[in-house]
C-alpha cells in the first residue's frame, strides 16, 4: 500500500491561517535573522572551528527544511469549512462535548475539536480526523453513545454538545 504524498490534507480554517503565519515568520523573520547571524560568524575568521557558524548553518537547514514543508503542505490543503451553523451532527471542525459514561470512569466531562492531522494536538483538546475517537464521533447526534476501541480496551462516551467555533 503507497502513500498519496499529492493527496489533499484536510484543515480547517483556523490551522489554515496558523500555518500561514508560521511560513510568513519564517520567510521574514528567523530567514533573515539566520542569514544576518552566518554572516556573523563569517566574520570571525577560521570556518572549521567556528562553532556560532555551524549552529547557524544548521539552524538554517531547518527553516529552510521547515519552509519547504510547509509551502508544499498549504498548496495540498483543502479548508473545510462544513460545520458553519450545523450542530446536530458531529462533523469535521466540531467542538464535540464528551461524557465518559465507561463502567471505570467517574462521568467527567471533556471537550475535543475534530482537526486534520496537520493541526491534532492533545494538549489542546484537538483530535485527529483520523484518531479512534474522532472515527467513532463522526456523524453522531446529542444524545448517541460512542464505543471507542482503544489498545487498553472499550471506552463509552455520551456526546453531550456539538458545536462550532471560527
Amino acid at each position: 500500500m503507497s502513500i498519496d504524498t499529492n493527496a489533499p490534507i484536510p484543515i480547517t480554517q483556523i490551522g489554515h491561517e496558523k500555518l500561514k503565519e508560521e511560513l510568513k515568520r519564517l520567510k521574514t523573520l528567523d530567514r533573515p535573522k539566520v542569514i544576518s547571524e552566518i554572516a556573523e560568524a563569517r566574520a570571525l575568521g577560521d570556518l572549521s572551528e567556528n562553532a556560532e557558524y555551524h549552529a547557524a548553518r544548521e539552524k538554517q537547514g531547518f527553516i529552510e527544511g521547515r519552509i519547504m514543508e510547509l509551502e508544499d503542505k498549504l498548496g495540498r490543503v483543502q479548508v473545510i469549512t462544513g460545520g458553519k451553523g450545523r450542530t446536530d451532527r458531529v462533523v469535521f471542525g466540531a467542538l464535540v462535548s464528551l461524557v465518559d459514561v465507561s463502567d471505570d470512569s467517574k462521568g467527567e466531562e471533556k471537550s475535543y475539536r475534530i482537526v486534520g492531522d496537520l493541526e491534532a494536538d492533545i494538549k489542546n483538546n484537538a483530535i485527529s480526523i483520523s484518531s479512534p475517537l474522532a472515527k467513532s464521533l463522526i456523524n453522531k447526534a446529542v444524545g448517541d453513545i460512542v464505543t471507542v476501541n482503544l489498545p487498553r480496551g472499550e471506552k463509552y462516551y455520551e456526546v453531550k454538545d456539538i458545536r462550532f467555533i471560527d
